[in-house]
């Protein structure tokens, strides 16, 4: 499965931001899918993830109760809907697809999208 990540960009801090994550080469209805960011010489952090039929979601700590992850499996694409940006939430945010795994370890996601930047600032 291919994935291609959308919707990055310069904003505000208290600003709004919905990033896509649109799969191709085969239906995401039968994966996990997840979100993760990265800031260089940080290690990559984890953001989001949602099962495949939408049953349960998981978010990281720092953005629990601002971000908020769905999907919808007939477009097969993943959302991140990140509210209430902080300029610490700048970073190159991916998604990442899995047919078993759904949880924080990047290690554990099988397929990667290429990032989009998100820059929040002051």
């Amino acid at each position: 499965v291919q994935l291609q990540a959308s919707g990055g960009g310069s904003v505000q801090a208290g600003d709004s931001l919905r990033l896509s994550c649109a799969a191709s080469g085969r239906s995401i209805s039968s994966y996990d899918m997840g979100w993760f960011r990265h800031v260089p010489g940080k290690p990559r952090e984890f953001v989001a993830a949602i099962k495949s039929t939408s049953s349960n979601a998981y978010y990281g700590d720092s953005v629990k109760g601002r971000f908020f992850i769905s999907r919808d499996n007939a477009k097969n694409t993943v959302y991140l809907q990140m509210n209430s940006l902080k300029v610490e939430d700048t970073a190159v945010y991916y998604c990442a697809a899995d047919p078993t795994y759904c949880g924080p370890s990047w290690s554990m996601y099988d397929y990667w999208g290429q990032g989009t930047q998100v820059t929040v600032s002051s």
